[in-house]
């Protein structure tokens, strides 16, 4: 395996992230990382804020043991905390989390306790800088997932199809909706980088229909693109059948049966990549080891569906599959915000 070299681009790229989150001179920032993190990006990220006359400090925590039957990929559930409280109160007074665990904090269960301390987070997703670095700050795309997200979260239904035969009613009314740009500046919030992503958390009982992942979409916890097609039929929330002859219906079949957890088969979240500088084809230019595929999940014009945790339904498990579908048409309330894989122009 070749051994990176810290780039002095790659620095710029998390300098110009961290302007966008408002980090000055002076500032204290904690870089929260754990004994698997990606070192490159840790170090990025202590030079970037040294060089911008912060006050960085590091939190690193021992990666804990893997429980679960199976391995454990892109939940966006960090375990690293481990629940321990000096970590969650030098994270609460730091101000500014530089988050580099390799999950990520945003689904994790300290992360509601740190950001009502008025801590703000920022999640680097366990990318390669490289793929970093062609995704930095876009006000653009700010105004347009902001629109995408106020949106969503004045809509009744969504109604998403395909040629391939989707079929998919959501109901959303009290759907829990985010917006993701890639950075944060607001005390109490959280973002991801890279961004460009819009999702909603719907409540319980609330989607019904056909799902139908055609040749070429992407099942991202395998990181892998499907080569056969693989069809789910979901009622009041769980996936109740999942066909498909080919070896890709067969692991998602034997990975959720794995974890002998009925939530495991329930909706987490649906919604739709905004990013256009996001590369389709992306995953196949990086080792596994070096993507998380976020880029993947932020390809404007996806239909980015999870299935998994969703807390404002009240379930709770750590299987997880993010599923970016392409090709497919969303409409809300009637509206097409997708149509055949292409991000319509309505949100400004």
């Amino acid at each position: 395996m070749l051994a990176d070299r810290i780039e002095a681009k790659w620095i710029d790229a998390f300098c110009e992230i961290f302007e966008r989150c408002a980090v000055k001179a002076g500032d204290t920032a904690a870089i929260l990382s754990e004994t698997q993190s990606r070192p490159l990006n840790v170090h990025l990220a202590e030079l970037a804020l040294l060089r911008m006359g912060a006050r960085p400090f590091h939190v690193v925590m021992p990666t804990p043991r893997n429980r679960n039957i199976v391995p454990v990929r892109s939940t966006g559930a960090s375990e690293a905390i481990q629940k321990l409280g000096p970590v969650i109160t030098a994270l609460q007074q730091a101000g500014f989390v530089v988050d580099c665990t390799i999950e990520g904090l945003m689904h994790a269960v300290e992360t509601p306790e740190i950001l009502k301390a008025g801590a703000r987070i920022l999640v680097i997703s366990n990318e390669h800088p490289e793929a970093l670095e062609r995704m930095v700050p876009d006000p653009a795309l700010e105004k347009r997932v902001r629109a995408a997200a106020k949106m969503l979260r004045g809509t009744k239904r969504m109604k998403v199809t395909s040629k391939a035969g989707t079929a998919l009613d959501v109901d959303m009314v009290g759907a829990s909706t985010v917006g993701v740009w890639g950075w944060t500046d607001k005390p109490g919030t959280l973002a991801h980088w890279p961004g460009g992503i819009v999702v909603s958390f719907p409540k319980s009982g609330t989607i019904n229909g056909t799902l139908v992942m055609a040749p070429g979409d992407i099942n991202l916890t395998f990181k892998r693109y499907l080569t056969s097609p693989v069809k789910m039929t979901l009622k009041d929330d769980y996936v109740v059948e999942l066909e498909g002859e080919g070896t890709d219906a067969a692991m998602m079949r034997a990975y959720l049966a794995a974890w002998g957890d009925r939530e495991a088969y329930a909706v987490s979240h649906v919604g739709f990549g905004m990013n256009p500088g996001a590369r389709y084809e992306a995953l196949s230019m990086y080792d596994q080891r070096d993507t998380n595929g976020t880029e993947i999940r932020a390809v404007s014009g996806n239909f980015l569906f999870s299935t998994g945790a969703n807390e404002f339904a009240g379930r709770y498990t750590a299987g997880h599959f993010d599923l970016p579908m392409m090709g497919t048409t969303i409409e809300l309330d009637g509206v097409a915000v997708v149509r055949e894989g292409v991000l319509q122009d309505v949100f400004g």
